[in-house]
């Protein structure tokens, strides 16, 4: 599933289309990618808005047009955003395509994992209601004791990937924070000490600025310094101690980790 600096570069995509009004939509309203909403309302609502501004967090993007409607978007494991021609005809898994005089926005699903929400007046509640970006001053040590504390006994691995907490955080980005701590994925979430705590804010905040800067900003996956490269089949190195990697379900996601730095006997 896409995490925040691939959704991030999803919503730059977009972006070309800022400043510039809305001719025509299409839809594909009956599928599963609408549900909750009354699909008919999109096009009457959006045809004539201009695109004003846009924006995303953690894994949500979140489309600003003039009268103050909103257009959200979640990615599921298999959405995308792209630009084509402004006289695209819309293919068989577009299911929301937003022409423009010099371009058309489409949003493409296979799977139908992925999510649009929409609302008139105010953005959509999960919007506002969303958790503080762990890219923000909010994200404190403290904030981030208190949460892993309510969820004390559940592994550190399922506590990264809880969207309420560390939003945009997904499955190889929850890895490279444990690996860069030096804390083992199965850790009990209350178990912590002070600096370890400071360790899992201080490694979340770099892996989330460092995934943006070279995903979302130069289009390029992380180095081999990094855990990323090594993590994704049997047989991975540790590029820090030069021993295999296990991999393994920890909270219910395949994990990565590495022996000789995240030691599995804790006190």
């Amino acid at each position: 599933m896409p995490e925040l600096a691939e959704v991030e570069r999803n919503r730059r995509v977009w972006s070309d289309g800022h400043s510039s009004k809305v001719r025509e939509v299409f839809l594909r309203g009956e599928k599963r990618v609408f549900r909750g909403l009354d699909a008919r309302r999109v096009p009457i609502e959006l045809t004539g808005r201009v695109l004003r501004a846009s924006e995303s967090h953690g894994k949500q993007m979140m489309f600003c047009f003039g009268g103050q409607v909103f257009l959200g978007v979640h990615l599921g494991m298999t959405g995308s955003l792209r630009t084509e021609s402004p006289d695209y005809r819309p293919e068989r898994h577009d299911h929301i395509v937003l022409f423009q005089a010099k371009r058309a926005l489409v949003f493409n699903d296979p799977r139908l994992f992925g999510r649009i929400l929409f609302s008139v007046g105010e953005a959509p509640e999960s919007w506002r209601d969303r958790a503080p970006a762990v890219l923000s001053a909010e994200f404190t040590t403290r904030y981030v004791g208190s949460h892993l504390k309510r969820r004390a006994r559940s592994p550190l691995k399922a506590v990264l990937l809880d969207q309420a907490i560390f939003p945009g955080v997904g499955n190889w980005m929850a890895d490279e924070i444990l690996w860069r701590a030096e804390l083992h994925p199965s850790r009990p979430a209350g178990g912590l000490t002070p600096e370890e705590l400071r360790r899992i804010r201080k490694e979340s905040r770099w892996v989330c600025r460092e995934a943006i800067r070279r995903i979302a900003d130069r289009g390029v996956d992380p180095p081999k310094s990094w855990l990323f490269p090594h993590r994704w089949s049997d047989g991975g190195i540790c590029p820090r101690t030069g021993a295999a990697l296990v991999r393994e379900p920890i909270g219910g996601r395949t994990t990565c980790w590495s022996p000789g730095r995240q030691p599995i006997h804790f006190t």
